[in-house]
């Protein structure tokens, strides 16, 4: 089976990008599960109920977040309500949603995902290695696909994270640095892994957001308005194929494709 990941979208710049490539990216590929990490896609910064919809109407089957998710209170409401729609599991107990979720494919196969968030350079949050421990334990043997969104900052927790899952889980995929990093592989016990899938934005920006304001708070140290770029769209991404019987990936292709 394929799975398509598709790196963090931001924004209405991003979510055109679904409308306009998903479909053919489904038939090119044969994907049988569409998983996007979309903490970005409501004008950059968290998520709207509306932006949920519009998400999954276009195809999308289970979003992931990160650190964002929180950053539109209209959205909140959302993670109790939509299954397919998941935070970060290590986040304390009485926090919103759910941090895993168990989906089936149009042929009937059972896929896992979990999504987590790194603790460097990030939020003092649960440890993701040891949350990820009780989250396989519960889930059972009998689990075979399990794919890991990883939100996290610096590759050498994704990475690490990525070596203690190997040959535990299907594919372990980076989020939130919103650049494609080019070490996609199988790993020797079966998981495939990549430190970032990169975003679905503006290329002509700072990781989505509009070049000169970037620049501007970098220069002068002062809180500046992001708003969201809109030149040189592209969609970034990975297809992971795994071997349905035994959970093991067998190919981690990167994905970018360019918009209109």
């Amino acid at each position: 089976m394929k799975i398509l990941f598709i790196g963090d979208i931001i924004g209405r710049p991003g979510r055109q990008l679904i409308r306009d490539l998903l479909p053919r990216l489904v038939d090119q590929h044969m994907i049988d599960l569409v998983i996007a990490n979309g903490e970005n896609a409501a004008a950059g910064f968290g998520l709207t109920p509306d932006v949920v919809s519009e998400l999954f109407d276009l195809g999308i089957d289970v979003l992931t977040t990160g650190n964002h998710v929180w950053d539109k209170r209209d959205g909140l409401v959302c993670l109790d309500q939509e299954p397919a729609l998941l935070r970060p599991a290590n986040y304390p107990e009485g926090a919103p949603g759910r941090g895993v979720g168990i989906y089936e494919t149009a042929a009937g196969i059972s896929v896992a995902v979990v999504n987590l968030e790194g603790r460097v350079f990030m939020n003092g949050l649960d440890c993701p290695f040891r949350k990820a421990d009780a989250i396989l334990a519960e889930l059972g043997a009998e689990q075979r696909i399990v794919f890991v969104d990883f939100h996290a900052e610096a590759t050498s927790e994704k990475g690490a994270l990525g070596a203690y899952l190997d040959g535990r889980v299907s594919a372990v995929v980076g989020t939130h640095t919103h650049v494609q990093t080019a070490d996609e592989r199988v790993m020797p016990g079966g998981t495939a892994f990549i430190s970032d899938a990169g975003m679905s934005g503006a290329r002509d920006s700072v990781i989505g957001i509009r070049k000169e304001l970037s620049v501007q708070r970098f220069l002068t140290q002062m809180p500046v308005r992001y708003e969201i770029a809109k030149k040189d769209p592209v969609l970034c991404g990975v297809v992971v194929s795994i071997d349905e019987s035994t959970g093991r990936a067998l190919q981690i292709e990167r994905v970018m494709e360019l918009g209109n």
